[in-house]
């Protein structure tokens, strides 16, 4: 049986990258307030995915890989890839939105694109990692960061 924590919190990553994909589709047809509109709930979904997976990282642990030993490698690679892309999509999403709500459209429209491939892959990954370690592999151990630091 999955966890349920995280497939909420990768529904909510993937549902972002869809209302991403939609609210480009929307722009493209020059829908500028319906792009708006789904733009921001693309947003407020990928802020819910973060605050459902940073509260359960800080409270519940992260879940370690429980696949094979010799794939391990290869996995941890893919999360650090996986890790950089977010981290990367997350600054360049709060930048995009930055310069919506601030009308700088020109510098907007030139990375909003760069924004939603980014993001794509980010989510892409995401579902990848979950697959990994709940789906196709029983998860390893879990240590919450509150643990590891104060040690109960």
């Amino acid at each position: 049986m999955v966890p349920i924590l995280p497939t909420i919190s990768t529904f909510f990553i993937v549902l972002s990258a869809i209302l991403v994909a939609i609210g480009w589709v929307l722009i493209a047809k020059n829908k500028k307030e319906a792009h708006k509109k789904v733009m921001i709930s693309g947003a407020i979904a990928a802020l819910i995915f973060f605050i459902i997976y940073s509260s359960r990282t800080i409270f519940m642990g992260n879940t370690a890989f429980g696949g094979p030993e010799d794939i391990k490698i290869y996995y941890t690679i893919f999360l650090v890839f996986h890790i950089i892309l977010a981290t990367t999509g997350a600054v360049f999403g709060l930048t995009t939105l930055y310069l919506a709500f601030k009308r700088n459209i020109k510098k907007h429209r030139k990375i909003g694109p760069i924004t939603s491939i980014i993001w794509f892959f980010t989510a892409i990954t995401g579902v990848v990692v979950y697959l990994l370690l709940y789906v196709l592999f029983d998860g390893g151990t879990t240590t919450s960061l509150i643990k590891a630091i104060f040690g109960f």
